[in-house]
């Protein structure tokens, strides 16, 4: 058949719906127009640039519906058998290599000695469906050259293999959801590698739920489901492929929590413990103490204090992971990455190597240590009038803990402590006139036992004057040394909040009314390469360098103080941490939320265990309408209920017990049913 008859009355002819071929007699064909009959008896207006290029046979014009249904019917039939014995791969190589693109009547040439319209037909239909290998781009096919075969051969794998993950996922997403409410629905039976992938999604939606190469998956898949954010969390749970109380934050972080991160360094560490153990540095016989909870091992920072007539000399000593410190290298981008030190109730997870932060390079009262001595003169006024750092080698007189020190002030026998209180206060003062903000709150400790934890909570005895003397040097330390930088013009990361706080914030603030009201009014602090104020803390300038062993931040900042002590450039220019900065910020951000969200989680989840046996003291701190707030302050929780709960007369600092309903630990949500005032 050398040529195909021309689309007019009679005409069987065949177009596109739905990309599928539709088998139509031709009732009229004007001006590029004609109007069809087709085999589901319908009748349509096409323009015969809609027309496949297979037409004919022709029929006499003039028949009735019948005859015209009967025919196509027959076509219908003889292409759709015509078609099962083409193969479409054998004429694609016979082609490919020789056009890059023929008609029907060439292609049909290839299998057929005399093709009629049905055979065309067939071949079309057939060419239609073998995608890999063709593209209909009317009125020619296109042949793909095999590369491009390939390619589309693997495309098509990949997404069939989607479309019957997608349709069992749905089920088996929906079967999941019924265990999370509490059904007994059982699972779908999935095969290994449907397992595998349902898994690796969920545990992509669970930890990175903005991650864009598995949405369009997870939207398809979760259709029909609550638009809950922890849902991916809910059903892994409920598959059991992460227990009961995941921290979800931890691996969201990508925070590698057990220890043996470190093992990968082991050389590094050996290095380092030895470079410490060599230094030759001067020794300092000043008997320092260092004062922590009794827990921690990762000691970082002690001092020393005497009174100098109506000023004192206060030492402050510091960790020294700076010194041999390798920046750049695989442990700094490790630790780099981990970004600080993690204390919650689950245990702790040190920023570095335990080898390094719990024993060669904490300040442990068993043996000198390099480390930065900060001496500092303090005024009567609480003024700063000398920072003289130096690097030297100390030894710790006692590791004590904060109930000892307390005790120790308390009994007024021991002269330094008594030098050091004063001189905290004094700085303290100083900074509330300069319009510090202090809140004294409790820090309830979070302990769990038992597989399934039971969550206790301990208020520690309060330690007032252990706390800001701790606290006040630290401060010291940190603002000495940072107005000592600028002025010397070295780099650092500062820490900022240049915001105005109105007067009356200034002060110490321990009850939970008067901290809820201060903390509305105070702003974020910034991480910034440039110096600025810090209102809260009333400083000109400040930056980090007391906790080197658990902050990444004052790792850094420590090795541009030594660098300087050493004559040497520092490790980083002021260019080096601008660009630094926003992976550093990202990190504190994703590490803080861990450090932030971790705690509050036991919180809540203490609550819903006791909510139904027992009562919870509570102060409320804010009357607003339509909801009021309440502090918790056993649990340094505030909490939001209808004002109506708590009666009509209400005044700040009022105390109520509540009595709790429904508490979602992972929402961080509990509703107050009733409040009865104390």
């Amino acid at each position: 058949m050398k040529h195909l008859p021309a689309v007019q009355p009679g005409c069987i002819v065949e177009f596109l719906q739905d990309n599928q071929p539709v088998i139509a007699w031709v009732l009229e064909a004007v001006s590029g127009k004609t109007r069809v009959f087709t085999i589901a008896q319908r009748e349509a207006k096409l323009p015969v640039s809609r027309i496949l290029p297979w037409t004919g046979p022709v029929q006499a014009a003039g028949a009735s519906r019948s005859e015209m249904l009967e025919a196509l019917r027959t076509h219908h039939s003889r292409r759709d058998n015509l078609a099962e014995s083409i193969d479409t791969l054998e004429i694609w190589e016979l082609a490919q290599g020789e056009l890059a693109q023929a008609d029907i009547l060439w292609l049909g040439g290839l299998v057929f000695t005399d093709p009629t319209p049905d055979h065309l037909a067939a071949l079309g239909r057939k060419l239609l469906q073998t995608k890999t290998h063709f593209r209909f781009n009317p009125p020619q096919f296109e042949i793909f050259p095999e590369d491009v075969v390939l390619r589309r051969q693997e495309e098509l794998r990949r997404a069939e293999e989607r479309r019957r993950l997608v349709g069992f996922g749905q089920d088996f997403l929906r079967a999941l959801w019924d265990r999370v409410q509490g059904k007994a629905t059982p699972l779908p039976q999935a095969d290994a590698e449907q397992e595998a992938k349902l898994r690796e999604l969920l545990m992509a939606r669970l930890t990175a739920p903005d991650d864009r190469d598995s949405e369009a998956m997870w939207k398809t898949m979760a259709q029909g489901l609550p638009e809950d954010p922890w849902l991916a969390l809910l059903l892994a749970q409920a598959w059991g492929i992460v227990p009961r109380h995941y921290n979800v934050h931890l691996a969201r972080a990508e925070y590698d929590w057990e220890p043996t991160w470190a093992a990968a360094f082991a050389e590094e560490v050996e290095r380092l413990r030895a470079a410490h153990a060599e230094a030759d540095l001067p020794q300092v016989a000043t008997p320092f103490i260092t004062v922590d909870a009794a827990s921690t091992q990762d000691i970082d920072d002690g001092f020393w204090a005497e009174a100098e007539g109506d000023e004192w000399r206060v030492q402050m000593v510091l960790a020294c992971p700076a010194l041999a410190w390798a920046w750049h290298g695989p442990l700094d981008l490790a630790v780099r990455h981990r970004f600080s030190s993690l204390y919650l109730p689950e245990g702790v997870s040190h920023m570095l190597p335990e080898a390094l932060g719990t024993e060669t390079l904490s300040l442990r009262a068993d043996g000198p240590r390099p480390a930065l001595v900060v001496e500092c003169r303090v005024n009567a006024a609480g003024e700063i009038t000398q920072c003289s750092p130096r690097l030297a080698r100390v030894r710790i007189a006692a590791n004590t803990t904060y109930e000892a020190v307390e005790k120790a002030l308390h009994d007024g026998k021991i002269p330094m402590l008594k030098a050091a209180l004063a001189a905290a206060l004094t700085l303290r003062q100083r900074r509330i006139q300069e319009g510090a903000v202090i809140t004294e709150q409790p820090d309830p400790s979070i302990s769990l036992h038992g597989d399934q934890p039971e969550v206790r909570v301990h208020t520690p005895a309060s330690t007032p004057s252990a706390q800001a003397m701790v606290s006040e040097f630290m401060i010291l330390a940190n603002t000495a040394l940072a107005a000592l930088a600028v002025e010397q013009n070295i780099p650092l990361l500062f820490r900022t909040q240049n915001i105005g706080l109105p007067p009356e914030c200034a002060g110490v603030w321990s009850e939970p009314q008067d901290i809820y009201h201060v903390l509305g009014r105070m702003g974020p602090s910034l991480l910034e390469c440039v110096p600025r104020r810090h209102a809260t803390i009333a400083a000109k300038v400040y930056a980090t360098f007391t906790s080197p062993l658990r902050r990444y931040v004052d790792l850094i900042n420590m090795g541009q103080i030594l660098a300087a002590l050493h004559g040497a450039p520092p490790p980083f220019s002021h260019a080096d941490l601008e660009a630094l900065l926003p992976s550093l910020c990202l990190r504190a951000e994703m590490v803080g939320q861990v450090q932030r969200a971790r705690p509050r989680y036991w919180k809540f989840e203490y609550l819903r265990q006791r909510a139904k046996t027992r009562h919870f003291p509570a102060v409320l701190v804010d009357a607003g309408t339509p909801l009021a707030t309440v502090a918790l302050p056993d649990l340094a929780l505030f909490l939001k209920a209808p004002r109506k709960i708590f009666g009509d007369k209400l005044r700040v600092g009022q105390r109520f017990h509540l009595r709790m309903g429904r508490v979602d630990p992972l929402c961080g949500e509990a509703r107050i049913l009733e409040a009865f005032e104390v």
